[in-house]
């Protein structure tokens, strides 16, 4: 067994309450791709900001179009050795939660408890209505779309419907902050997985972390802008690194 992984296993043996931070990396090994990555999506396209969706029609159609273009990407994705990983540290009561930047639900399918995910950048597998707060499935707003490129409106109160992801130009959810913030300050591991850790404010709470004296272990292909400051830096695979760590313990 590498040395690295053992070290990983025996921190997280160790550790009594840790908290697992991931990112688009851990996702990309169920086949969906990094959007923020120099050929993703959002790298070549102009953002469509939320004011401007709430403003425009024609903005909203584009958007809907994008998300659409996203879902060929995402539908049939399973979650991976590293979501497997993380939902059974979840369950055995060594993580007390898992804080994502992704949007793509995969954690909830790899069998961690709802209540234990704090969704950042909000969950793209559904759409609410920005009056009432009504959620509304994806498959009858696709059918429809089809039809005539109509955007949605909510069903409930004819307000305007969009996924419910944290677009850009659109505040942080506060509840959800606040929770991950508290949920930071508690541990004594924090796992910073597949992150590059450069979006913030959400890049902010491994540095939290270890400003409370919690070990930081990172874990990503790439070199992160913290590397420096954490106990324990890997750049290998993610499931195959989880998946060997967490099989030790």
């Amino acid at each position: 067994m590498n040395a690295d992984i053992l070290q990983l296993a025996g921190l997280i043996e160790k550790a009594k309450r840790v908290v697992v931070f991931t990112g688009a990396g851990i996702s990309t090994e169920s086949g969906i791709p990094d959007y923020r990555s120099p050929k993703g999506i959002w790298s070549q396209t102009t953002p469509i900001y939320f004011d401007e969706y709430v403003a425009s029609a024609e903005a909203r159609v584009e958007a809907w179009l994008r998300k659409f273009e996203i879902d060929r990407d995402m539908i049939g994705a399973e979650p991976n050795r590293g979501h497997h990983a993380i939902a059974r540290l979840v369950c055995s009561g060594k993580v007390s939660s898992v804080i994502t930047q992704n949007i793509d639900g995969l954690h909830q399918l790899s069998g961690v408890p709802e209540e234990r995910v704090i969704e950042l950048h909000g969950n793209g597998t559904y759409a609410t209505c920005l009056s009432c707060g009504a959620r509304h499935e994806l498959g009858p707003i696709k059918a429809a779309f089809e039809v005539d490129r109509s955007p949605p409106v909510c069903t409930e109160c004819g307000g305007i419907v969009k996924t419910a992801t944290i677009s850009f130009g659109q505040p942080m959810p506060k509840v959800a902050m606040e929770r991950a913030r508290r949920e930071t300050m508690a541990c004594d591991l924090f796992l910073a997985v597949g992150s590059s850790l450069v979006v913030y404010p959400a890049a902010g709470f491994p540095e939290i972390a270890k400003r409370n004296n919690a070990g930081l272990v990172i874990i990503n292909r790439d070199p992160t802008g913290l590397d420096t400051i954490a106990d324990l830096v890997l750049h290998r695979e993610i499931g195959q690194t989880l998946g060997d760590a967490v099989r030790m313990n």
